[in-house]
């Protein structure tokens, strides 16, 4: 196994995706948008971002940053007028202009329309890069007929609610482009306290809160005060100024909620081509958009096709009835089960989904660890029975001395519990008879955020525990009186640290810190008998450890789990002398395995920085 993870970290060269053709220029992109996506498909599709996992046994969460890049260059290209050709047959952006201005005015004059401030004139410094022949710099308001401002009905008053007039706020838009219903309706009366409604197809603008998010009414709605309702120019296509808007950088300002002004909003200044380019450059859109859409879908399909070839590979190592190693009763049998995933390592552990698959395989590796798989039995280590008896003897003196209070006995584990056989020399225990469990002092005592103090003993919750350690960012402390008040829940260099909710199963060996306490949500871990806690961190991020974790949950909206019951847990007790080669193992293979995670990182960066210098060469 070692020598396999060893050569795949090392054989693994970052850099290369699949295509070393030059990035095509802004004067290719004009004269055929295609080659964006088809010269470079394969940087476009492997170009990935891996996200941020929440807790033990997430799904893969992997972003197609190279195709969201693409599809941002596509729109950023129709709106500098670098996706269709220009036609010089076309009534230039300045008479279009001018029929703006005309339909503003005859709806003045019919009375529809109150006569509008003119806005300022767009100056060369504002301009941000130069514009095709036939278009013109313009403010964003130059679009617009009209535009209103909504409100919130008295929250205190029922009969404005629960009606039948849908009234939008920032909650919905952005989960589609056209809103056909909103999640709260008011009556006729709440539409005369104080909203307004907007027509069917007139466009709806965040301007707090949720900042550049847009929709289009497709009936009529009242809208809240964070949106403006917008009525287009007849002149405008309107998937045009959508994809327009989407490419203006907005910036909110304000101490709590950022938001603009209506002012802010009229004034972006944004370019205007022709009508019938504005036509020309939908259809282009939408035609890419679609090839997009089929790129986004291939990929996907890849994706899940590599995940599903790693869970199979890697379940069928530690699956009985596949005959693996869990079946395997001599070193044969285990290299040659080992082999059959060697076989497709380079599949596996490379390209985008390699950083997950290597996840995947640190997984493994500690289940194989706690099922006894991944180092030999050696005959003449002291079996795990008189390791349990050591520690109740030490126990026992801590009770004698009066450091721990006497724990009620649990039951022996019957067979039907035991998930696995063990290997010769092992037993079933629990954690209860292993470690102490010590939860935070719950008194009076307990300290608020009124008792935390600048300097003093560091008060350590959820968030501290990272990486399996204890963090000493954004540490809370409490005074040294206060310390030494607490009836419970301090912790020293040797504990183990474990979340009973929330960020359930997290866990953390302290080293290297010193004394702390600990907040409510977590229990301390403490060993009678130094030498445990290795293994037991092995253990406890395992699969075995998370099924149980799962099984105990009480089930409520947040995670939870008592320390009665984390004691409950079953717990494959292995020989002192084997825990101590099964923790060597664990972390040269894992050191391995950050190797070559590390290598894939500097690939996935190299190619996310040739989709800049492609989006970078192309705008210019």
């Amino acid at each position: 196994m070692t020598q396999h993870i060893h050569e795949g970290a090392a054989r693994y060269q970052p850099g290369h995706h699949g295509n070393n053709s030059p990035a095509p220029s802004a004067t290719q992109a004009l004269a055929n948008p295609q080659q964006l996506l088809t010269e470079h498909i394969d940087l476009w599709t492997s170009a990935v971002r891996h996200k941020s996992t929440a807790g033990r046994g997430s799904n893969r969460k992997i972003e197609l940053a190279g195709i969201n890049k693409l599809r941002e260059l596509i729109l950023e290209l129709a709106v500098r007028g670098k996706l269709v050709p220009q036609n010089p047959d076309d009534e230039p952006a300045s008479e279009l202009l001018k029929r703006i201005e005309a339909e503003k005015a005859q709806l003045v004059k019919d009375g529809k329309l109150k006569k509008q401030k003119p806005l300022p004139a767009v100056t060369d410094e504002e301009k941000p890069f130069e514009l095709p022949e036939g278009w013109e710099w313009v403010r964003l308001g130059t679009f617009f007929n009209s535009i209103i401002s909504g409100g919130t009905p008295s929250k205190r008053n029922a009969d404005y609610w629960n009606g039948d007039i849908p009234w939008a706020s920032v909650k919905d838009l952005g989960k589609s482009k056209y809103i056909h219903a909103t999640q709260d309706y008011i009556t006729a009366d709440a539409l005369e306290s104080g909203s307004k409604l907007v027509d069917k197809g007139d466009i709806l603008i965040c301007t707090r809160m949720g900042l550049g998010k847009i929709g289009v009414a497709q009936v009529p709605i009242a809208i809240n005060q964070d949106l403006k309702g917008v009525k287009l120019s007849s002149q405008i296509e309107l998937e045009y100024f959508l994809n327009t808007y989407s490419r203006i950088k907005i910036e909110g300002t304000g101490t709590t909620v950022a938001g603009i002004t209506q002012d802010q909003l009229l004034g972006y200044v944004v370019a205007l081509p022709p009508l019938t380019e504005q036509q020309r450059i939908v259809a282009k859109v939408d035609e890419l958009m679609a090839l997009c859409d089929q790129l986004e879908q291939q990929s996907e399909h890849q994706l899940d096709a590599h995940q599903q070839l790693t869970d199979t590979l890697l379940s069928a190592l530690l699956t009985p009835a596949a005959g693996a190693l869990t079946d395997a009763t001599s070193a044969q049998e285990l290299s040659d089960n080992w082999q059959r995933l060697a076989q497709h390592f380079d599949l596996l552990f490379s390209g985008p989904m390699g950083a997950w698959a290597i996840d995947r395989l640190k997984d493994t590796i500690l289940q194989l660890a706690v099922m006894g798989k991944l180092v030999p039995q050696n005959p003449d280590d002291e079996p795990a029975s008189e390791l349990l008896k050591r520690i109740d003897a030490e126990k026992a003196r801590l009770v004698k001395e009066g450091k721990i209070k006497k724990q009620k006995p649990l039951p022996p584990v019957n067979d039907d519990e035991k998930p696995f056989e063990l290997p010769q020399g092992w037993v079933w225990s629990c954690i209860s008879a292993i470690f102490h469990l010590e939860n935070g002092d719950r008194s009076k005592n307990y300290p608020n955020k009124a008792a935390l103090v600048e300097k003093g003993i560091p008060f350590v919750n959820a968030g501290q525990l990272e990486n399996g350690g204890v963090s000493t960012e954004d540490l809370s402390f409490i005074s040294e009186e206060h310390f030494s008040r607490l009836s419970g829940g301090k912790f020293l260099d040797g504990d183990i640290l474990f979340c009973l909710r929330g960020s359930l199963g997290k866990n953390a060996l302290v080293k290297n810190f010193g004394i702390g306490a600990i907040a409510s949500s977590l229990v301390i871990l403490k060993t009678a008998m130094n030498g445990l806690q290795n293994f037991a961190m092995v253990y406890l991020n395992s699969n075995l450890a998370n099924i149980q974790i799962k099984t105990y949950d009480n089930g409520t909206a947040q995670p939870n789990l008592s320390a009665a019951d984390l004691g409950k847990f079953l717990v494959p007790l292995p020989p002192l002398a084997e825990q101590q080669r099964i923790v060597a193992k664990v972390d040269e293979l894992f050191a391995l395995c950050d190797q070559l995670k590390e290598r894939l990182q500097h690939a996935s960066d190299t190619q996310l920085n040739l989709t800049d210098a492609i989006v970078e060469q192309a705008l210019s």
